[in-house]
């Protein structure tokens, strides 16, 4: 654990530009643990930007930063089926079902704002792994931006509509890809999970996922259940949240249509992570 003083060091290093000289030392470092590591050889031509990714999900602490660049990497090796192919036609029916967006605006702390509207997913359609590829799309894009390394996120799942046919896609299998992605595979730091409208039937998934997530995960799962309105808005400005969640904000139609938008405008960005795993130059 970090002293006082270590943290305000690391948070420091949090709030300084790419380029700053201060963050040099930490990213010649990583660049030589990396090129010791077999298991790293080829991508021994990731950039520093990319470096600064994994450095700043791990507060600049190098070992930590090396172990996630590995996960990341060997996540990506034994998952083609959800990471080999981030184009957005693969799940453009889907997007365009208003399944997911991201808020416009930020929460109070920085951390931008995920929602998932499980009842938009029709699993005779699409099966759980293009579901996951959906949020894999999302996380490479915003894990990019600057604000969003240093804030991390937020996720809201709406679960109205779950039911069956849904949680007989959430293999045991599959919920261990997903809580890796949560915890130790992907340089995005996860500050909330939020569900909301959780029937009963979602109970034994989320039982079969929790076991896999470490302890500072559980304890930053929120469980709303259908009288959300006001224990929502404890944690989300009004401004932040859409009408249908109690907010002001731009209503779920027009964050999910101008999300989707995005991804289908960033086709280029998401060939180039599909082939190596990372961008040569940071989204903003």
């Amino acid at each position: 654990m970090k002293s006082g003083e270590e943290a305000d060091h690391f948070g420091e290093l949090n709030d300084l530009p790419n380029d700053s000289h201060f963050l040099k030392p930490y990213i010649l470092k990583l660049r030589q643990k990396v090129e010791q590591e077999d298991a790293l050889r080829e991508h021994l031509h990731l950039s520093d930007n990319c470096l600064i990714r994994f450095l700043r999900a791990r507060d600049f602490d190098v070992d930590l930063s090396l172990k996630l660049l590995i996960n990341y990497h060997r996540w990506r090796r034994e998952c083609p089926e959800i990471s080999g192919n981030l184009n957005s036609s693969s799940v453009l029916g889907l997007l365009q079902n208003n399944y997911h967006g991201v808020l416009k605006s930020r929460d109070a702390s920085g951390s931008r704002v995920l929602v998932y509207r499980i009842g938009q997913w029709n699993p005779k359609e699409f099966t759980a792994y293009e579901v996951f590829r959906v949020s894999l799309i999302t996380s490479e894009l915003i894990s990019q931006e600057t604000d969003t390394q240093r804030n991390g996120v937020k996720a809201i799942f709406d679960l109205q509509g779950w039911c069956f046919s849904h949680a007989l896609q959430i293999t045991p299998s599959l919920a261990k890809k997903i809580s890796a992605v949560l915890t130790d595979s992907f340089p995005l730091k996860v500050r909330g999970i939020h569900l909301l409208n959780e029937p009963l039937l979602f109970r034994p998934v989320f039982t079969m996922i929790r076991p896999f997530l470490p302890d500072k995960i559980k304890q930053r799962v929120h469980m709303h259940g259908s009288s959300f309105l006001c224990s929502l808005c404890q944690h989300f400005a009004h401004s932040t949240l859409p009408p249908e969640y109690g907010g002001t904000g731009p209503g779920l139609e027009e964050v999910c249509q101008d999300w989707t938008s995005f991804i289908v405008q960033s086709e280029e960005q998401l060939a180039q992570l599909s082939a190596t795993g990372a961008l040569s130059t940071p989204l903003h």
